[in-house]
């Protein structure tokens, strides 16, 4: 696209862009879940491509890293119009979402130059080493090491719920590299090249049937020293900032995008029916579906000012705590209702008698429990709010 002179010509180019290149297999389509995944999942391939070609995967990096390069107006904008066209937001990646805006300040200029790109391309795939099985929550108690040999990290410990690690390129990951030291102060940030011998990684299985969590254990696996991100011991303060990020990214999973599966009113409508005048016929269904979209349009519209506040160096660094807590569960309670919306098949689990997207349903709102713990569980958002934003007494 050629570069525009204004904000509106921004806009209509933007939209013009998205008109002609978004696939329309991939536009909202009510009672289309019956279309062949695989293909689906080509369409979403290519659209990702050509998001990454545009350096729309992370539009306000600069473009020597593989962002569009993008001001703050111009962002919120591509937002808008993504969103009034109904486009899907692609998945949450933790290179994209997590890593990359902390690497971008805090990484050192072969750091960025070597992983920002790829990143920003969708060519390299991330996950994250925080939680250990003795060490949740409680994550400052961590007990995987990393001892300094020379030029080089060994690194010994186990990391457990490690999203995507079996398909991950590589992972940014907190060890413990001064056992001496307090425990929020023996802590450091690597990068993990997951091809390095000594990993191995095994799937974890849930409720709701395969995930993409894993275990990943680490056997005398030698890391260069220059992939450590920040200086030796400021891991903990890495790993705060960059909570934060994935705090906002799980808030986001409750405010509902375009998809094409129906919506909760589409649903509403199929399952229970309507009235003459056009509405949902259950008035007790009706007013607790009306009541969901509303909230979820509530904490876009947060998400949305949060990030401008942010943006313009206003607001608190702990706002992610209270989008994370509200995000995840609206999105239980929103799953809790289409359960309801679809009555008995909404507990439907296999075998004959239940459509495909009855017993989808069912598995999404037995994962959706686990909203509530990952990226810290609620009940230490709550504390992270009372003591940070509402300051109360101990």
């Amino acid at each position: 696209m050629n570069k525009p002179d204004t904000l509106e010509q921004f806009r209509q180019q933007t939209t013009d862009w998205i008109a002609q290149h978004y696939p329309p297999q991939l536009r909202p389509t009510p009672g289309a879940s019956g279309e062949d995944p695989r293909q689906l999942k080509i369409h979403e391939a290519d659209w990702l491509a050509l998001l990454a070609k545009q350096g729309y995967l992370a539009p306000s990096w600069p473009r020597e890293y593989g962002g569009a390069g993008l001001s703050d107006e111009q962002v919120r904008v591509l937002n808008q119009a993504l969103r009034k066209a109904q486009v899907r937001s692609p998945p949450i990646s933790a290179g994209l979402s997590l890593l990359g805006p902390v690497l971008l300040e805090h990484g050192t200029p072969a750091q960025k130059a070597q992983h920002l790109p790829k990143i920003a391309r969708n060519e390299s795939f991330w996950c994250q080493g925080y939680s250990e099985p003795g060490a949740g929550s409680d994550l400052a108690s961590l007990s995987t090491r990393a001892e300094l040999e020379g030029d080089e990290f060994v690194v010994n410990g186990q990391k457990i719920w490690t999203s995507h690690a079996d398909a991950a390129d590589w992972m940014f990951c907190l060890v413990r590299t001064d056992r001496e030291a307090p425990q929020h102060e023996g802590i450091s940030f690597l990068l993990i090249d997951m091809s390095t011998p000594g990993i191995s990684v095994a799937p974890i299985r849930l409720i709701s049937g395969p995930s993409a969590f894993c275990q990943t254990f680490f056997d005398d696996v030698r890391v260069p020293k220059d992939n450590i991100m920040g200086q030796l011991g400021q891991g903990w303060t890495l790993a705060k900032q960059l909570l934060q990020h994935e705090r906002q990214a799980l808030g986001s999973i409750g405010r509902g995008d375009a998809r094409r599966a129906l919506t909760l009113p589409e649903l509403a409508a199929q399952e229970i029916g309507i009235n003459a005048a056009g509405q949902i016929a259950d008035p007790v269904l009706r007013d607790q579906v009306a009541q969901c979209e509303l909230d979820s349009l509530a904490l876009r519209l947060t998400m949305s000012r949060s990030a401008d506040e942010a943006r313009a160096g206003q607001g608190s660094a702990h706002i992610a705590s209270t989008l994370k807590l509200y995000g995840s569960e609206l999105t239980n309670r929103r799953h809790e209702l289409m359960i309801s919306l679809r009555g008995a098949d909404g507990i439907g689990w296999e075998g004959p008698g239940f459509t495909p997207a009855a017993l989808r349903t069912t598995r999404q709102w037995l994962r959706a429990k686990g909203n509530s713990i990952e990226g810290g569980s609620n009940e230490i958002q709550r504390n992270v709010i009372a003591k940070r934003l509402l300051e109360l007494p101990e």
